[in-house]
């Protein structure tokens, strides 16, 4: 299976802990915020606070727009996002907090269910190529500009805001052109 999924696909549904919106991009089928094996949304954080309670997942947080985020892991660990792509890889049980360093930021957000899936997330900002193994559910977003697809000597325009899904199934290898995107490798465990 090989897609292209358009904002306009994208669902908008409260935080877990009711203090915001994300923009929820993919979910496993069947899957809801309560229940789900791994989901890719974005949101928009205007304020400090703590980060909604996902015991049991694995969270990893990409900056995307903003000048940047402290977060604090119960009150030892600290991740910094302050450039652009910048990931951080935590716990959903984390007693999580972050704080603004100057204004709103918009993050890209990947969840798996521990005891289900990973996920491997790699960011890319300088314009390059890419020969990507295909897993068996693989995401590129182009977070600022169209990029370039290439699978079964097909090439495909991405757009900006849009997101890319290939499954194993459909080919191993596909190779991306451009630059500012994500790509989001979830397997099973």
């Amino acid at each position: 299976m090989i897609k292209t999924i358009d904002p306009n696909q994208f669902k908008t549904i409260a935080w877990k802990n009711g203090h915001g919106e994300t923009t929820e991009l993919a979910i496993n089928f069947g899957g809801t915020l309560e229940k789900f094996d791994w989901r890719l949304s974005i949101a928009c954080v205007i304020e400090n606070g703590l980060f909604s309670d996902f015991s049991g997942y694995y969270r990893q947080l990409i900056l995307l727009k903003g000048q940047g985020i402290k977060l604090t892991h119960n009150e030892q660990q600290k991740d910094e996002l302050t450039v652009p792509l910048a990931v951080a890889a935590f716990e959903g049980s984390n007693q999580t907090f972050g704080e603004l360093i100057n204004g709103p930021i918009k993050g890209f957000n990947v969840m798996t269910k521990q005891s289900h899936f990973n996920a491997d997330v790699k960011t890319f900002s300088q314009q390059q190529t890419i020969t990507c193994s295909i897993a068996k559910i693989t995401f590129i977003y182009a977070v600022k500009q169209p990029i370039m697809i290439e699978i079964n000597q097909e090439c495909i325009e991405l757009p900006h805001g849009h997101l890319f899904q290939a499954a194993n199934e459909t080919s191993q290898f596909l190779n991306v052109t451009g630059k500012d995107f994500i790509v989001v490798k979830i397997q099973p465990q």
